[in-house]
């Protein structure tokens, strides 16, 4: 099992990431760990996994934590046996087979006399039969390198597992037998990730933010309905709150008013009664802090409420406080945009696709683009985009405005500020502003304008390209998504996914998110492979 006692970490700088966190995973518990991007999800798995150090607290497991990062280029000096962790052992038994059968390598072997067959089927297991034990991690693509990591599950056959986003970089049979193997497996798990398929096979979800973990005791689906109970009855009181406010400035408008009625009634029958002046300059005064007192305490009403509202504003989720308004495409519905036949490319003599390509792609069409990885899914994007030219057959391509947003949201220039970036794109002419309007919509206020793209996360650089793409004066006819899923955290998964349901052009789309793509309604597969 797996134990946090009031755990927290602070950045070398001093800022606080977390605190108090106190989580335990029993044994055998398969467990997802939620958050949005910046709370401490993968920090809290290093930790968790040895490699850093808690500020505070401390994590007990009943056995060494066997852990998959979610990065791997700090190992690419590393062969595939050292990232395995099976390289003393494999050296060990090749130096016993030719004749030093010394103590210390028999210590070191431990009687493992299979591990280098182990490691080889764990490797044709993932895929990976083509692989050395003695390659470089630096000459694997992402998902190879991630599937070297989950090798190695098979090899040392750990008690706790901890995972950050291992479907990342996955091909669809990747993460096939990643499902498989938490389907199966009976080691206690811990796993870090937007895969909502993934998340389904999971019985609990720990969900940290910045006011601790949460626990739900069921898979991804109880979770979001969960949510969506306390957003729904969130919402709810938003409402009644906002009703209350109105109430309340209406109530004291009606107050001041007749207070000011009677300041003058009473005002004209002193003037006729012919008071003495200091009289009437004590009524007046008296009057005057009647009156202040009113407004005072209607004031202080009106303010408790608004205080209030602006409380229970901040606690919808970010996607609530967003508006889109994509426009939609100024092309008729099935107009053919592309069109394929006996389509193929050469990189060298051979043809990349065994069977040539042929399809039709209409206006208003979604259409999903599925192969393992190197089947030639980018090359296809490359030739449909024009940078490419088809080496066989023949490629018909309608022209207009095509939009192509990859993993790393390349569109966006990270020497430009945030504001800089948006106005690349504001062909609709709109004031400065009105874009710092829809910057705020996006969830990016005063401070994010003058900063540069660069220093922005995933995240919010998906965010930013939306909002350039609401701010032009014409939708895209086509826009291609080359897996823009990878590095999400749930929240802005769900941005993505809320503003391309509404989008009415062409969607072309590489992912595979089958759960993404479903709800886009992708209705037409290219499958290369």
């Amino acid at each position: 099992m797996l134990l946090l006692q009031n755990l927290g970490y602070a950045h070398p700088n001093k800022d606080v990431l977390f605190d108090g966190l106190n989580l335990a995973v029993g044994a055998h518990q398969k467990m997802a760990l939620v958050g949005n991007n910046g709370v401490g999800k993968s920090t809290l798995l290093k930790i968790m996994a040895g490699q850093l150090a808690p500020s505070v607290g401390r994590v007990q497991a009943s056995a060494p934590p066997y852990y998959v990062p979610q990065h791997f280029g700090q190992f690419d000096d590393l062969t595939v046996a050292q990232a395995l962790g099976v390289e003393p052992k494999l050296k060990a038994l090749q130096e016993i087979l030719n004749g030093e059968a010394t103590e210390a390598n028999l210590e070191t072997l431990d009687d493992d006399w299979t591990v280098e067959e182990r490691s080889q089927q764990a490797l044709q297991h993932w895929g990976l039969a083509e692989l050395s034990l003695t390659q470089p991690l630096a000459s694997l693509s992402g998902g190879q390198k991630t599937k070297v990591f989950l090798a190695g599950l098979a090899i040392h056959q750990p008690e706790l597992v901890l995972l950050d986003e291992p479907s990342n970089h996955l091909d669809h049979a990747g993460r096939q037998l990643l499902y498989d193997f938490i389907s199966s497996s009976a080691s206690t798990l811990l796993v870090v990730s937007h895969d909502r398929k993934l998340l389904n096979l999971l019985d609990a979800v720990a969900e940290l933010s910045r006011r601790g973990i949460a626990l739900y005791g069921g898979n991804y689906d109880f979770y979001a309905e969960q949510k969506q109970l306390a957003s729904t009855a969130l919402h709810q009181e938003v409402k009644s709150q906002e009703k209350a406010l109105r109430k309340a400035r209406e109530t004291e408008r009606e107050a001041l008013a007749r207070q000011q009625k009677q300041d003058a009634r009473g005002k004209k029958s002193q003037d006729k009664a012919g008071l003495p002046t200091i009289v009437l300059g004590m009524m007046r005064n008296s009057a005057e802090n009647s009156g202040a007192r009113l407004k005072g305490q209607h004031a202080e009403k009106v303010g408790a409420l608004a205080q209030k509202l602006s409380e229970l504003r901040n606690e919808l989720p970010e996607v609530d406080k967003m508006k889109f308004g994509v426009a939609d495409s100024a092309l008729h519905q099935g107009k053919t945009l592309f069109e394929a036949h006996e389509l193929n490319y050469g990189y060298g003599p051979r043809p990349l696709w065994s069977e040539s390509l042929n399809f039709q792609i209409q206006s208003g069409e979604r259409w999903a683009l599925h192969g393992p990885n190197g089947a030639g899914k980018t090359t296809l994007l490359k030739l449909l985009t024009g940078e490419l030219q088809p080496t066989q057959g023949t490629l018909y391509r309608a022209g207009g405005p095509a939009v192509f947003i990859d993993q790393d949201y390349s569109l966006i220039n990270g020497q430009r500020t945030v504001y800089e970036q948006v106005q690349q794109f504001n062909t609709a002419g709109l004031q400065e502003h009105e874009v710092k309007i829809r910057l705020a919509r996006f969830l990016f206020p005063k401070e994010y304008w003058d900063k540069p793209c660069r220093t922005l996360s995933g995240g919010e650089k998906m965010r930013l390209l939306l909002c350039c793409l609401t701010s032009s004066a014409q939708a895209p006819d086509l826009l291609i998504l080359d897996e823009p899923t990878n590095n999400l955290d749930l929240q802005n998964l769900e941005i993505l996914t809320t503003a391309f349901q509404d989008y009415r052009g062409t969607l072309l789309v590489v992912s595979h998110d089958a759960y993404f793509l479903e709800q886009l309604r992708v209705e037409h597969t290219i499958r290369l492979g």
